[in-house]
């Protein structure tokens, strides 16, 4: 039984649900099931092996022509495929990064319109490849914001479709209204159509369950898992050096790093602070370049410069270095996160996380007795939890230890596929997979 997984490419950066779909592909495959990873407006990026297809469809540069110019809605498929070639995308993608979704509602509304709205001949292709060259048991979208396809999925190929919710609705909240709302309401009354839901966390089920009124007993929870390989590993010696925070994720407003800079500034002047320094990596997109730098500026004129370093980790091996060089992690999101792949990461290196109390995060520390938790949005409470663990180096080398023996236990890339697995199989009934 073939499954067409369906994801969707962000525009050239490291993307969290970019790598969990791959990460779960790939394991499915090695479960001996046939998974076929289709990349929809760019190809993905990831830093462990990419198991995508090579082709693209709705490629962001046809998508956009067709929304913007009737002439592109009718030209031939053999030369949209010219455009949806992945070094083009790739290429154009450097400068796509810079589109915020705020500039991307009628966009948005015209692609969940789906065969109603301006990009038909995109859902045509990919409609005629799956039945034509596919012909899958079961169609996986990875959001809700791919739910445009849903009627005529199951009405072409009479398959079930199911729908991964992994931050659906933080792209939703930075579109402006009107476009929010009517992408709301197009998402939701997709979701009657949609099969069966699966979701990252249980915090997230109940709250998309409000969001996208889905009735909750029909999402399933399957916790994300690592590809361990190369993860956790013994970590060098200090050598001497100070205690270590880091910061591991997508650079940018949202994912905290200006919480955790004037976290780090009320933690060195605390009296009696020993001494501590501030390490940060993680994808940097040019339009986030003067949110970082500002953030590295107020650091040097409060006196710290000199204890900041930015790390590039552009590989896998770079990133389990780079969290093996420090003694704690911490990445204050604004927003609640539904994943956290990077708490996992941390923890698979023995490396204990100091996170916010929302979102996803509490039950992966309850989960894994890996970290510690903080008040959001409130950087003198995460400057109290960092300097617990400054002060008790038993308690901190506790909590690292308990988290990578956790993860490394039930947080891996083979128990996220046999659940999936199974929540497949439930759809499928005697079909099996």
């Amino acid at each position: 039984m073939r499954i067409a997984y369906i994801t969707a490419g962000a525009a050239g950066m490291y993307c969290g649900s970019c790598m969990h779909d791959n990460t779960l592909a790939a394991a499915l495959t090695r479960l001996g099931l046939d998974v076929l990873l289709v990349p929809t407006y760019t190809p993905i990026r990831t830093d462990e092996t990419d198991v995508s297809q090579k082709r693209v469809f709705f490629g962001g540069i046809n998508v956009y022509l067709q929304q913007k110019l009737s002439l592109f809605r009718h030209t031939p498929w053999f030369l949209d495929r010219l455009l949806d070639a992945p070094r083009l995308l790739r290429w154009v993608s450097r400068f796509a990064v810079k589109t915020q979704a705020a500039d991307l509602g009628e966009l948005t509304v015209s692609m969940l319109q789906g065969e109603h709205g301006r990009q038909r001949k995109e859902f045509d292709k990919l409609l005629h490849w799956l039945k034509r060259d596919v012909q899958p048991g079961l169609v996986n979208l990875t959001n809700a914001l791919l739910s445009g396809m849903v009627g005529e999925l199951k009405r072409r190929l009479k398959v079930p479709v199911l729908c991964t919710l992994q931050g659906d609705d933080i792209y939703l909240e930075a579109l402006p209204q009107p476009h929010r709302q009517k992408c709301l309401g197009l998402v939701r009354q997709h979701c009657r159509t949609i099969d069966g839901f699966l979701s990252t966390s249980h915090y997230y089920a109940d709250f998309m369950s409000g969001y996208f009124e889905i009735p909750r007993e029909r999402i399933h929870v399957v916790w994300p898992g690592l590809d361990l390989t190369g993860h956790g590993g013994p970590r060098p010696p200090g050598d001497g050096r100070p205690f270590t925070i880091g910061y591991f994720a997508r650079i940018c407003p949202e994912k905290g790093l200006h919480l955790l800079a004037e976290a780090f500034r009320l933690l060195r002047q605390t009296a009696g602070c020993p001494p501590c320094q501030l390490r940060v990596s993680g994808w940097l997109g040019e339009n986030n370049r003067p949110y970082f730098e500002e953030v590295r500026r107020s650091l040097v004129e409060a006196g710290l410069g000199q204890d900041v370093e930015h790390v590039e980790s552009p590989k896998h091996d770079d990133k389990v270095r780079f969290l093996q060089s420090v003694d704690v992690l911490s990445v204050p999101t604004t927003y609640r996160e539904p994943k956290g792949l990077y708490v996992l990461e941390a923890m698979a290196n023995g490396v204990p996380v100091v996170q916010p109390r929302h979102g996803s995060f509490p039950e992966l520390v309850e989960a894994t007795g890996g970290g510690l938790l903080a008040v959001p949005d409130d950087p003198a409470d995460l400057a109290r939890a960092l300097r617990r663990l400054i002060d008790d180096p038993a308690q901190c080398e506790k909590l690292g230890r308990t988290g990578k023996e956790a993860v490394h236990r039930h947080f891996h890339a083979e128990r996220m596929a046999r659940e999936t697995a199974d929540v497949y199989a439930h759809f499928l009934g005697e079909r099996g997979v």
